[in-house]
């Protein structure tokens, strides 16, 4: 009886199919039977030809069906045998052939999806890694910090030394004592005959005399015109080294000086060192930031041109489907969204922090921020955010977050809700306008427009004519500026002026900006909201103008005491008070 290969007696032996051991091996990454990995035994199986009981010489045989078992056999020897042995060795091996197939392609499959999937993850380690750094804080770019200091550097201790550096060598320092007299009555010229004094004397006249060439070939060699010329490169290079430095000091002071007075050229340039500066922690992620700066509102506008949106990933990672296919399994696009707005919140953060902290002589009455989406194609660009802050919404706003997003509470991680991510939540303290889905490049409308240092009233953000206003009618006069309403559109305020100034009393100040003319019923709307204010004067003040009517009631009664201020007006009040035209909307 023949024993299967598991040691029990069942009759028949159930061989594995040739090559099922090697695609089993190879999948699992190790060498194939017979190599070194394998147990003792796996051997055996090398030469297994797939025959069954009885195939071979030495087993008993079974005669062909119709046949007595003791009839002759007219086959030839082991043709019968073979040719069932052969049968089923072609079925096995089809059958293994598919298997092996099979199974290999399976294993390539899972192993390509464990790839993607891990090349996902890194894209996820990255944003995160970006989101820590962009929340880092930023060093001041002010005017100290830039200032050069010049320190002389010796000459090199090697180089020849200058000629009578040191003294000649004197005899008198290596002359040997005399040695002691043994006869205190002999001759002096008999104590100098000792031979011991003797042969110090000669070390002595050769130590002396070896000490004399040498200092004689240092003053040779201090004299020499190498020597000099040497020396005479290193003075000229340290001169230029602290000629640079006061140069570039000097410049330095002067440029202070025009930033000091609000000169616009000095103020960007300023400002765009700082700006540059904040991106150090982040080079690897180009956010280029432009600022311009109008004088006449002292207000900076910033053009921060945000991340391309493919550098938040899209899926979560990958999955092999029952097919053995490879399917990705995508992020909810509120999360990818979430994301993007994350770290653009960060960037503008910093932009505004770096702004904020390299104006330490205030000249800065406010910052304006865009973010701006620039595709390629030649696309028009993209107002994912904007940003109108004055220069007390910057000081009592923490402008960075406080903690890095990895210390963020468990379960949020560096993916935290927008309504709880703490750099969106600052911008929204300084009444940012933020798209709600960059992904379906919804824009939003920007606060002010980086254009010329001397816009028109229409380009101006509402705080930079609010701004406008106040200077305007403060330099007027009208001090114990208070306001009470504010928008895109303009402003209404309070004000004291005193008595003998050109504009005594308390007034009431309605501004706005527009094309659209004022018309009689905004006339008495302001003569209600002095009744109420117990004011004295009201002031409507536009960049427009008026209608007929409304300059017809103020003549009446009742109305004279409403003066108007078209923008005619405005343009030549900014020209008389503030030195500066503004531009006139007709």
């Amino acid at each position: 009886m023949q024993y299967s290969v598991d040691g029990h007696s069942d009759g028949t032996v159930t061989a594995p199919q040739p090559g099922f051991l090697a695609s089993v091996f190879r999948d699992l990454g190790v060498e194939g039977p017979g190599g070194p990995d394998l147990p003792d035994g796996f051997d055996r199986f090398d030469g297994f030809d797939g025959r069954a009981e009885g195939s071979g010489a030495e087993g008993p045989t079974t005669a062909p069906a119709g046949r007595p078992a003791d009839a002759p056999d007219d086959t030839p020897s082991g043709a019968g045998t073979a040719a069932g042995a052969g049968a089923g060795a072609g079925a096995g091996a089809d059958t293994g052939a598919g298997t092996d197939e099979a199974v290999a392609a399976h294993g390539r499959a899972a192993a390509l999806t464990h790839h993607r999937t891990l090349t996902v993850q890194a894209e996820h380690e990255r944003l995160a890694d970006l989101l820590r750094r962009a929340a880092l804080p930023v060093s001041a770019m002010d005017f100290e910090s830039q200032l050069r200091h010049y320190e002389p550097r010796p000459y090199p201790a090697g180089g020849a030394e200058p000629a009578g550096s040191d003294a000649e060598p004197r005899w008198e320092d290596y002359a040997p004592a005399e040695p002691p007299a043994a006869d205190p009555d002999g001759s002096p010229a008999r104590r100098l005959l000792d031979s011991g004094y003797q042969r110090e004397l000669a070390q002595a006249r050769l130590a002396h005399q070896r000490a004399l060439r040498e200092w004689r070939t240092r003053q040779a060699e201090g004299g020499s015109p190498a020597g000099d010329e040497s020396r005479r490169a290193h003075e000229q290079a340290e001169q230029a080294r602290a000629r640079a430095v006061r140069e570039y000091n000097d410049s330095l002071e002067e440029c202070r000086r025009a930033y000091r007075l609000a000169e616009p050229a000095a103020v960007e340039s300023l400002l765009e060192r700082a700006l540059a500066a904040a991106e150090t922690a982040t080079q690897d992620l180009p956010a280029p930031c432009r600022a311009v700066f109008r004088p006449l509102t002292r207000t900076a506008v910033l053009d921060l041109d945000l991340p391309a949106l493919d550098l938040v990933p899209s899926l979560s990672g990958y999955r092999l489907g029952a097919g053995g296919e490879i399917l990705p399994v995508p992020r909810p696009p509120a999360d990818r969204a979430t994301d993007y707005l994350r770290l653009v919140a960060r960037l503008a953060l910093r932009a505004l922090q770096a702004a904020d902290a390299v104006d330490t002589d205030e000249i800065l009455a406010g910052v304006v921020l865009n973010g701006w989406l620039r595709e390629g194609g030649g696309g028009e660009p993209l107002c994912l955010l904007s940003v109108d802050a004055d220069r007390d919404a910057l000081a009592r706003t923490r402008l960075m977050p406080p903690a890095a997003p990895s210390a963020e509470p468990d379960g949020e991680g560096v993916y935290a809700d927008a309504e709880q991510d703490e750099a969106l939540v600052r911008l929204r303290q300084l009444g940012a306008a933020v798209t709600p889905d960059p992904y379906a490049r919804a824009a939003v409308e920007p606060a002010a427009v980086a254009g010329p240092a001397v816009p028109s009233a229409p380009d101006l953000s509402a705080n930079e004519f609010a701004q406008l206003v106040r200077e305007l009618l403060t330099r007027g006069g009208l001090t114990q500026w208070s306001v009470r309403l504010r928008g895109p559109a303009g402003l209404v305020a309070t004000g004291e002026g005193p008595a003998g100034s050109a504009l005594p009393g308390r007034w009431v100040v309605w501004a706005s900006r527009g094309a659209e003319p004022v018309g009689e019923e905004e006339i008495r709307t302001l003569a209600e909201a002095v009744r109420e204010e117990s004011a004295e004067r009201g002031l409507r003040l536009t960049t427009g103008r008026f209608t007929d009517e409304a300059l017809d009631l103020t003549g009446e009664d009742g109305h004279q005491h409403i003066h108007l201020v078209d923008g005619d007006g405005v343009s030549e009040l900014a020209r008389t008070h503030l030195g500066l035209p503004l531009a006139t909307v007709h």
